[in-house]
Formats: C-alpha cells, structure tokens, sequence
C-alpha cells in the first residue's frame, strides 16, 4: 500500500498505517507547512519528501493508494474560532480536492481517500462542513461514509471524539467503518483514582473524564496551549491536583514518548503541546488501515433513515443521498491503560497556585463542577498552595441556565 498525507502534522496517520502494515505499507509524500511539525516529520519520516505548502501542491506521486487528510480543525472546533468550512485555516482543505481533481485529470486512479476532524463540523452552520466535503467527494466519483470514534476504543486514556470519514472509488467504506461495533466502554471499564478537565476552562466546559484526559488540544478558551489537570482523590492536599507532561501527552495519542522532541536547542516543552494536541491518534489509524486491507461486512443496518437535516454521528451515501447509520463511537474494547498507568501521579507536576486559583475563581461563577467531593477538593488544594479563598459569588439564575447538559460534571 502507497499512502500520503496532506496536513499531515506529526505523522499520526502515517504512524498508525506503518504500525498495522508494517513493510506493506510506504509513504510517499508528505505535505506539512508548520515549521516544528515539518521538523518532526523530517526526523521521524527521514526518507519521505515533505512538501512545504498544500496550496502549492500541483501533483501526487502517482500509483497512490490512498491519500489521508487531517486540514485544520481551527475554524471547526469549539476551541478554535468556529468561522466555519470557508474560514481561513480549514478552508485549506478546498486544495486537497484540488489535488484530486488533477489527479483525475491525468487519467489516474486514487482508490482511498480518508478524511479525520472534529464533530463540531457536523453541526457548525447546521452542517455546512460536511455537506461541502460530500459535495466535493461524490463530484470525484467517490462514495463516502464517516463514523465518529472516541479513542479510548482503542485503549488509551483519552475522551478524543473524531469525525473519520472514508471514500473510495473502487471499494465499500462501508465494509472498513460499519464492520466492528463494541457499544459504548462499560462503566467498570474506569477507575475512579483519577479524572480529566480542563484547569483552562471554567464557566464553559471542563471537559471532564473519569480515568481519562480530555482531548488534548492545541488551544484552550483562554488562547494558550496547555496540559490537561488531573484530579486524584484521596492525594495529600498537595497533590490533588498534577498535570501530565508532553510524554504521557504523546503516549495518550499512541505515539512513542519523546516523538516530538526533535529540537535540541528548542524551550523544554516548546510547541510540542500543541504538536501533539493536533495529532490524530496513531491507534484510531492503525484500527482504519487493518480494515482497508481486511475489510468486513457490516454489522449493523445500512437501510437507515435518509439524512435531510441534521448529520448523524454516523453516515454513508452516494449520488445526492445520505443514509444515517445508528453505531455507536467504540468499534471495539481493546485492553484499556489506566490513566494512573500512563501518568506517574506521584510525580507528575502540580498544578500551579495561579492556575488553580484562576480556575477557581471561573468555576464559582459557572454552574460546572458537581462531581461529589470535586470542588471541595479545589478549595483545599488551593489553600495547600497558599491561595487566599475569595467568597463564592452570587451567580444570577438565568446565568446558571446558560450552560450545556452535556458539560455538567455528573456521575
């Protein structure tokens, strides 16, 4: 199998095709503008060219296989500056099919094509995202279908849910997406000695996941990269709350720790969090690449209700239609890492006094932070760091109305 990437960041994709397919598998081209992340890949793919601007990418290697797709979710994400499909960044996208069309042009065969980005697309300007990349992809001859995953499938101890979408001109993406269906991880599945947020967020959402990160991302409400916090009940005061560093960061993408470390005379951590924080997990594209090469049938019913509004969180279609598919985001359980496995908490780095008192200060004015013993928890952390606690503040009604199910910290 010949493969390239455009957008291709630090190589996840490549990583994971290379990690399922071992010497069945070469990348011929990669396309990366961003100078760290072209520094990484130059060290960790040394033998493949690297192309510096997709705008200027004229032509792809010829007999390619597949060609894979993470453009920039920054106008996409709810993090990011949600400007939508036509916004500055993701609107690079726009080149890929460029590429495509050219390729067409000179009489040349592309069987693959995968696509990974947030699920926000799904629903940013009632879906306009998605529904300009399906245009785009059945005008080239492809059918199309899309799954969104959450990478603790795959055993990592990460809450990362992605839009991964697939089209062919020769095979069923289909029989590669709908072909493994586990349900949703089982409760006891989680330990309950740590849990992810956010300490960047606060009135918005905490991101919260039990014996797991959040998503790690290049950016947070407040405009900087950052690690996620860790809670772990019952530490001494502390150490209640620690932060993973870029190691455990990488090693929760699937990555091999230090992937990213690649300038010797860069800052201790550098960019390297938002390097990793825009990856594609390696192990969502490990699971993609074994099924292309051994796809299977469909597990579940692919006759479901025609899409005419809002995108499902599963989907295939071709000629004009699309059809909901209802699976879940987990195609499998592989063995899970505990997220005290992965991180050391005994001596991961403490959250700072500034950043818990910040934290704090946001969390009393929003409606979040319900989990049983959680903001007990911050209040004794910060005075074990010499915070001086101000009052909790009184919040108005319609304020404490404004804030998403979905973000509350619930058992």
């Amino acid at each position: 199998m010949r493969i390239a990437g455009l957008f291709a960041g630090i190589g996840g994709i490549e990583h994971g095709f290379h990690r399922a397919l071992g010497d069945a598998v070469t990348t011929d081209l990669l396309c990366e503008w961003w100078e760290p992340a072209k520094a990484v890949l130059t060290r960790r793919f040394p033998d493949v060219d690297v192309h510096p601007d997709v705008r200027e990418l004229r032509d792809l290697p010829g007999g390619l296989d597949l060609l894979s797709a993470g453009f920039p979710c920054t106008d996409l994400s709810q993090a990011g500056r949600t400007a939508g499909i036509t916004g500055e960044a993701s609107g690079l996208v726009s080149h890929v099919f460029e590429a495509l069309r050219l390729t067409k042009a000179s009489s040349q065969t592309l069987p693959w094509l995968m696509v990974e980005n947030v699920p926000n697309m799904l629903t940013l300007d009632k879906g306009k995202a998605m529904a300009y990349l399906v245009r785009e992809i059945e005008a080239l001859g492809y059918r199309w279908a899309y799954r969104v995953v959450d990478s603790r499938f795959t055993g990592v101890p990460q809450r990362r849910r992605r839009v991964i979408l697939l089209a062919s001109t020769t095979e069923d993406p289909r029989r590669v997406l709908f072909a493994d269906e586990a349900g949703e991880r089982p409760l006891d599945d989680f330990k309950a000695d740590a849990f992810g947020f956010y300490w960047t967020e606060g009135r918005g959402g905490l991101g919260w996941a039990q014996d797991a990160v959040p998503t790690l991302k290049g950016g947070s409400t407040l405009g900087i990269p950052s690690p996620p916090a860790i809670w772990v009940p019952g530490a001494a005061d502390e150490r209640l709350f620690v932060t993973p560093s870029i190691e455990d960061a990488e090693a929760m993408q699937g990555f091999t720790r230090g992937w990213t470390d690649v300038d010797p005379n860069g800052k201790k951590n550098g960019p390297r969090w938002k390097l990793v924080g825009n990856a594609v997990t390696t192990r969502v594209a490990e699971w993609v690449a074994g099924r292309i090469v051994s796809p299977g049938d469909a597990v579940v019913d692919l006759n479901g209700q025609e899409v005419t509004k809002r995108w499902p969180t599963a989907a295939w279609g071709e000629n004009g239609t699309a059809y909901a598919v209802n699976i879940s985001e987990f195609p499998s359980h592989l063995p899970y890492e505990h997220l005290a496995s992965v991180v050391d908490l005994a001596e991961a780095h403490p959250l700072s006094a500034r950043a818990i008192n910040g934290f704090r200060n946001r969390l009393l004015r929003g409606n979040l932070g319900r989990y049983e013993g959680f903001r007990d928890a911050v209040d004794t952390y910060a005075e074990a760091m010499g915070v001086a606690l101000s009052p909790v503040p009184t919040i108005p009604v319609e304020e404490t109305l404004n804030f998403p199910v979905d973000n509350l910290l619930v058992s």
